[in-house]
C-alpha cells in the first residue's frame, strides 16, 4: 500500500450506515504521547463492537479517534516519553482505544503484549479483543475455575472458539450455542457440546445435560431475548455475564422470584469502558496466565479469513452474514 512520508491510509466510517459507508482516507501519522506507543500495523482484527459503531449505535467516548478498530499487531514504529517497556522494532499486539484500521495506531504502552514466537502477525492481531474480553467478563468477573460449567452463546465466534478453547485447557466443562449443523460440529472439535438454537430450546437442552442443575456461568451476547432461557439454564449461585445486545437491551417479563431462589448473579461489561488502568490490570493476567499456553503453542486463535485493509467494507458484511467461524482479519501491507 503506497503512503507518502508522514501520511497514511485509515479506514473512515463516512456517515452511519452499511459496510460501504466504511472509506479508505489519507491522514497524517500520529505522533505517540508520553506513555503511547505509534504501532506500525501489520493486521487488525475485526470485532462486533466495530460494527456497531459503523451502524451509529455504539456510545463513543468523546477523547477516542472515529477510526475503527479495538485491536492490531505490527512494529514498534515510535515511543513516547516515558515508554520502557518496549523498544523500536519490537513485535507486538495491543488493545487498542481505537484507530486499528490503519497503516500506524497510537496505543497504550500499557495494552501491548509481545506476540508469541511461534505466531503470525493475522494471528496475533486475533488475540487482544478477545483474550481481553474472555478473560475479564468469563474468568474475572464471572470467576470460572477447573472443574465447573459454562454456557457461551455464539460458540464459533472470535470470543466463542476463544472462549471454548480456553475452557479445555483450563478444565471447565463447556457448552455452547451455534446456529448450523455446521458449526455445531466446530463446537465440538473444540471440546465443548453444542447445542443448535434453531432446533432446540437450549435451557430444556442444558438442564437436561447437567440433570436439572444447570450451569454455574453463560457468557450472552444476546442479551434481552436470551434472558428467561439464560436464567433456566443457571444453576444455584450462578453468574449470567452479559457482554452483547444482538437480541436487545430491555427484556421484558423478568421473573425476579427466580433469581433471588437461586441466588444468581446478573452483571456485564464492555471493554471500551473500562479505565487504563483496568486494561492495564487485564493484560498483565493474561501475560502471566495466557500468554504462557500461547508460547507453548496452545489455544491460537482459529482465522476464518482476512481482506486488505482497504476492503474493510467486505470483511464487515462477512461478520454481518454470520457465516464466519472464528475471526476476520484485515491486513496491512
Amino acid at each position: 500500500m503506497l503512503h507518502t512520508a508522514n501520511k497514511m491510509t485509515v479506514i473512515e466510517i463516512s456517515e452511519p450506515g452499511g459496510p460501504e459507508v466504511l472509506t479508505p482516507v489519507q491522514t497524517t501519522i500520529p505522533v505517540p504521547k508520553a506513555g503511547e506507543i505509534l504501532v506500525r500495523v501489520k493486521a487488525a482484527g475485526v470485532n462486533r463492537p466495530d460494527v456497531i459503531q459503523r451502524q451509529g449505535h455504539y456510545p463513543m467516548p468523546d477523547d477516542v479517534t472515529p477510526i475503527p478498530g479495538l485491536e492490531v499487531a505490527g512494529t514498534v514504529s515510535s515511543i513516547g516519553e516515558g515508554v520502557t517497556g518496549v523498544k523500536i522494532g519490537d513485535r507486538v499486539c495491543a488493545l487498542t482505544n481505537g484507530g486499528g484500521y490503519g497503516e500506524y495506531c497510537i496505543v497504550p504502552e500499557s495494552q501491548t503484549l509481545p506476540v508469541p514466537d511461534s505466531m503470525s502477525m493475522i494471528a496475533a492481531a486475533a488475540l487482544p479483543e478477545t483474550l481481553f474480553t474472555v478473560w475479564a467478563n468469563l474468568f474475572k468477573i464471572g470467576g470460572a475455575t477447573q472443574g465447573q460449567s459454562v454456557l457461551i452463546h455464539g460458540g464459533t465466534s472470535g470470543i466463542g472458539t476463544t472462549a471454548l478453547m480456553l475452557c479445555r485447557e483450563i478444565g471447565i466443562e463447556a457448552y455452547a450455542t451455534a446456529g448450523s449443523d455446521d458449526k455445531c460440529d466446530v463446537i465440538a472439535e473444540l471440546g465443548a457440546t453444542p447445542v443448535n438454537y434453531r432446533t432446540t430450546d437450549f435451557s430444556d437442552f442444558i438442564l437436561k445435560q447437567t440433570d436439572g442443575r444447570g450451569v454455574d456461568i453463560i457468557l450472552d451476547i444476546m442479551g434481552a431475548s436470551y434472558f428467561s432461557r439464560n436464567m433456566r439454564s443457571l444453576g444455584m449461585d450462578g453468574r449470567l455475564v452479559i457482554i452483547g445486545f444482538l437480541g436487545g437491551a430491555f427484556a421484558d417479563q423478568v421473573d425476579l422470584q427466580e433469581l433471588a431462589l437461586k441466588r444468581a448473579v446478573v452483571t456485564g461489561s464492555t471493554m471500551r469502558a473500562r479505565t487504563s488502568v483496568e486494561k492495564a490490570e487485564i493484560a498483565n493476567d493474561l501475560l502471566k496466565n495466557i500468554w504462557p499456553i500461547l508460547n507453548a503453542g496452545r489455544c491460537h486463535p482459529m482465522i476464518h479469513s482476512t481482506f486488505p485493509l482497504r476492503e474493510a467494507a467486505r470483511a464487515h458484511a462477512l461478520m454481518e452474514s454470520g457465516k464466519h467461524v472464528g475471526k476476520i482479519v484485515l491486513t496491512v501491507n
